[in-house]
């Protein structure tokens, strides 16, 4: 009776909390008389088909392909069908699907922009996912991914990585990114995990708003030259789903919805985030992309919020297809608008334009859902500052790819690696010491910075990357080339699609064990390659037998081993651990993540990250940090003794330096408190 009580109350709150703040919370963004102004001028002049082309978005694939030559190019004939033809107003994804240096990136956006300006009035919405750093711009500086940025639990990071994202976005002409990741990462099987900033609601909200401000700066209403618009992503509950795969769906209560979920997307928004994309799944049977109550009621009424919402890839169409709530394509674009999306992501035809437009005619979709959508993608642009320059300045970019910026990335790489086993003070690595590294990861840049790097599933990532430093090769530098030898034992087979394919035999195996019998010491790399999406989907999350099988062998060999873990998510490695003295979880660092381990090892630099998630220890006990007190229990003598127990590997928030501390004297300034009261805390 008691539990049904409280739920009814929490319930309550929610409903309550919804009619009050409809229209009578202050606007989140407090809207600029001059650009409003604009926008309704423009909009009373607008016929239908041009309404409708503006909430249309598609893939740069359809309209550009390569002359004989090979060099990238728009089909002018593609071009006047999707620009002149059904007025679309966005343009996503990158050239070649593969990082563009920074001058031909610009000089096709900027006829782009002359073809939208031209044919339409209305400069063109050009967006990237620029992921951890400016990633499909050939020479842009990486940062770590952002699963390592919350490792280093320290805002400043957060903040560096989205502020340079959009500094060398813009001086490539790209004023747009679907980021930053706000889905908490809350099941260890998730392929997306290391996309978003961890588990904790709190961290996630606190780095995501750093982020935000970063890359949009402190004024939402008017970017300047050096700051581009966020798209918050992807609303919400996405990295919980049911089966652990991705784009399937999810089983969230309300009351955890909006507690846990909703947390980081209210306080980025509340922070001046322009724009945001949903869900591709659904939670408890409804498609995120159709819920009324999510998209329109808890965002743009609950929080009065003036933004965008895009829809993620195809979606609107999967709403048919896949979810099979809609009759048919045309159905699903009804059941989506209105619902309160503004602009779809189609992204490979045009046949959304030809839909809406008839829907609107049959009086399926009101003209007031259309104009409140266009209003809000005009406003985005006007925001951008686009309608009065389309095109900008680029010579005001002297510090693309400047050391600074590199240090910055540095700095967050090195704060991101967690030390989680240090048996015998065996680290640091004293100078002079010989070192072989071993294992798949021992010597690729592709595994340090995974997914969307370069490419989408980072596969090119060697390509780009010949003058940063492997983890083998920054070892090399740190101890002397005479010093340390690679010896895979295991490799990763390179290509698209191939992620999961290792190389391995009882003879490469055996070249690694015999070749440790040379050295004091054997740090084994291992971990996943790089992946992203519904690709990085797996059956089973423990780390690959090859690999196990390979630190197995080099046990035997009764050298210390120091076992380095790269990878996007947690795999399980509980029978291997006990075999290692030290234990390094490095993630996904990026391109000075091999230079960040090499300066901790040696003891040049202090490790200090922790972990963002909790690593389990069995595959069938995957757990977060906020279990509940009937999860930990003591046996219940009886007819089957009950008891429950949460066994991790290491918690959430773990993480050991070369230092020893010690806690004590903790004070709180207020034995007794409400909600509304600020606690201080001291601590010696």
């Amino acid at each position: 009776m008691k539990k049904d009580i409280i739920h009814l109350l929490a319930l309550t709150a929610i409903l309550l909390w919804s009619s009050c703040c409809t229209n009578k919370v202050k606007p989140v963004i407090e809207p600029d008389k001059d650009i409003e102004t604009r926008i309704e001028k423009i909009l009373s002049g607008m016929t239908l088909e041009e309404k409708v082309g503006q909430m249309a978005q598609i893939t740069i694939t359809v309209i550009q392909n390569n002359d004989k030559d090979g060099n990238p190019q728009w089909i002018p004939s593609m071009l006047d069908s999707v620009i002149t033809k059904y007025k679309v107003g966005s343009i996503l994804n990158v050239i070649n699907e593969q990082a563009q240096t920074r001058k031909l990136t610009s000089d096709m956006i900027k006829e782009l922009q002359e073809k939208s300006m031209k044919e339409l009035g209305i400069p063109c919405l050009y967006g990237l996912d620029q992921i951890h750093g400016a990633s499909y711009i050939a020479d842009a500086t990486l940062f770590p991914q952002e699963i390592n940025v919350a490792a280093t639990f320290n805002r400043e990071h957060a903040f560096n990585m989205g502020e340079v994202t959009a500094y060398e976005s813009r001086a490539a002409l790209n004023p747009w990114s679907f980021s930053p990741t706000l889905d908490l990462g809350r099941d260890q099987r998730w392929p997306r995990l290391w996309e978003s900033y961890g588990e904790s609601e709190y961290l996630q909200a606190e780095m995501g708003k750093a982020q935000v401000l970063g890359m949009q700066g402190d004024d939402p209403n008017h970017l300047d030259a050096y700051h581009m618009a966020v798209c918050i992503k992807h609303y919400m509950a996405y990295g919980v789903p049911v089966s652990g795969r991705d784009r399937t769906p999810s089983s969230v209560t309300d009351i955890d919805m909006r507690e846990r979920y909703f947390e980081p997307f209210k306080e980025c928004i509340q922070a001046g985030a322009l724009s945001l994309m949903v869900n591709s799944a659904s939670n408890e049977g409804l498609p995120f992309h159709a819920n009324y109550e999510y998209l329109t009621e808890w965002l743009k009424e609950g929080l009065n919020w003036d933004g965008m919402i895009v829809t993620d890839w195809a979606d609107i169409d999967n709403l048919y297809t896949r979810e099979r709530i809609a009759n048919s394509r045309k159905d699903a674009v009804r059941l989506a608008i209105n619902a309160g999306i503004d602009m779809a992501m189609i992204p490979n035809d045009w046949q959304f334009c030809i839909d809406l437009v008839e829907l609107v005619k049959e009086g399926a979709v009101p003209m007031s859902r259309i104009d409140d959508a266009v209003r809000r993608v005009l406003r985005l642009k006007f925001r951008l500052g686009l309608f009065d320059n389309p095109v900008w300045d680029l010579t005001q970019y002297e510090k693309f790819g400047s050391e600074e910026f590199r240090q910055k990335s540095y700095q967050a790489a090195l704060e991101s690696e967690v030390l989680l086993k240090n048996e015998g003070e065996i680290l640091p690595l004293e100078k002079g010491t010989r070192i072989l590294v071993t294992g798949p990861n021992g010597n690729e840049m592709r595994c340090l910075n995974g997914g969307w790097s370069y490419t989408w599933q980072g596969d090119k990532a060697n390509d780009y990357t010949a003058h940063f430093n492997t983890i083998y090769e920054a070892l090399r530098r740190e101890y002397g080339s005479a010093n340390v030898r690679y010896e895979a034992g295991v490799q990763y087979v390179p290509g698209f699609g191939k992620w999961q394919q290792e190389n391995w035999s009882e003879a490469s195996i055996d070249r690694a064990v015999q070749a440790a019998k040379g050295y004091d010491v054997i740090v084994a790399c291992v971990g996943e390659n790089s992946y992203c999406e519904t690709p990085g989907n797996v059956e089973d999350i423990n780390l690959s037998q090859n690999q196990k099988r390979l630190v197995r062998a080099l046990a035997r060999t009764g050298k210390p081993i120091v076992l380095v873990y790269n990878g996007g998510r947690p795999r399980i490695i509980n029978d291997i651990e006990p075999l290692a003295k030290a234990v390094v979880n490095v993630i996904l660092p990026g391109n000075w993540g091999g230079d960040a381990l090499a300066a901790l090892i040696s003891g040049r630099e202090n490790f200090s990250g922790k972990l963002p998630y909790t690593y389990p220890r069995y595959i069938n006990m995957l757990s977060t940090y906020d279990y509940k007190v009937s999860e930990v229990s003591a046996t219940m003598e009886g007819v089957y003794n009950y008891d429950a127990r949460i066994d991790v590997l290491w918690p959430f928030g773990y993480g050991m330096s070369y230092t020893s501390f010690e806690y004590s004297d903790l004070k709180v300034n207020k034995a007794n408190f409400t909600s509304e009261d600020l606690l201080e805390f001291e601590v010696k």
